[in-house]
């Protein structure tokens, strides 16, 4: 299992991944589900992966693959985000369209999913939450994130917090507090942490790793404990109660 949610606010961006996979409590590993592709002053565009990292891995090598060939369309030239999602949505289908027979024969779940986002010259950032059969949807106004794999329990704060207009600053601590809600319920879930953000019309990426032993995650998530601890026992004890 695996996290990863991205934000697209009027500031700017934020994506982020935890970077564990297991198939088993004695078989843990790490494995980065974020890939960037980044060319200054023309675009910046971020891609996070979760379900089965085979079908994940080929997808994305795929897309990298076809990006060294400039006669093709790829990623390096597509016009905008909207190409992009698919051809990611494209090089997914192929990839289980190969995949399948074999995963399905040793009852391998294939699924996956895809949130990129990211901006290209000329037109405004955007932001796409790609679906296994290779079909994708774009953020809204109203929900302006999206998350895929262990979602539930870093949802509840990103709900209370996260608006159009949050600041980045802001953006960048929820996610964060989302990131350690879910790792504290969740052993699948887990450090390092990889994190970029990206302010508008900047076309440059801001890339974080984060680790158990970062001062600054450590900070917050001990002063967002402490604080929820405090207002609970501020909270006014039932009056049907004796």
């Amino acid at each position: 299992m695996t996290y990863c949610v991205a934000l697209k606010l009027n500031e700017g961006m934020v994506f982020a991944s935890d970077s564990r996979t297991n198939a088993g409590l004695d078989q843990i590993s790490s494995f980065k589900k974020m890939r960037h592709f980044f060319n200054e002053n023309d675009r910046a565009i971020v891609i996070l992966s979760s379900g089965n990292l085979s079908v994940t891995q080929n997808a994305i090598n795929l897309i990298e693959q076809r990006s060294r060939h400039p006669e093709t369309t790829n990623i390096w030239n597509v016009d905008s985000m909207f190409d992009v999602a698919q051809l990611l949505g494209e090089a997914l289908r192929e990839v289980r369209k190969t995949d399948m027979v074999y995963l399905s024969q040793s009852n391998i779940d294939s699924s996956v999913n895809f949130i990129v986002g990211g901006q290209v010259k000329g037109e405004r950032m955007r932001l796409f939450l790609v679906y296994t059969e290779g079909n994708f949807i774009e953020v809204s106004e109203e929900n302006p994130y999206f998350q895929i794999g262990e979602t539930k329990y870093g949802k509840p704060i990103i709900d209370r917090v996260v608006k159009p207009d949050t600041p980045l600053n802001d953006a960048v601590k929820c996610v964060l507090i989302s990131f350690d809600s879910t790792m504290r319920s969740n052993l699948s879930v887990g450090f390092p942490i990889d994190l970029v953000c990206y302010k508008y019309n900047s076309l440059q990426l801001d890339f974080q790793h984060i680790t158990q032993d970062d001062a600054y995650f450590s900070q917050i998530s001990h002063r967002w404990c402490d604080g929820l601890r405090n207002v609970f026992a501020s909270l006014p004890n039932p009056t049907w109660l004796s």
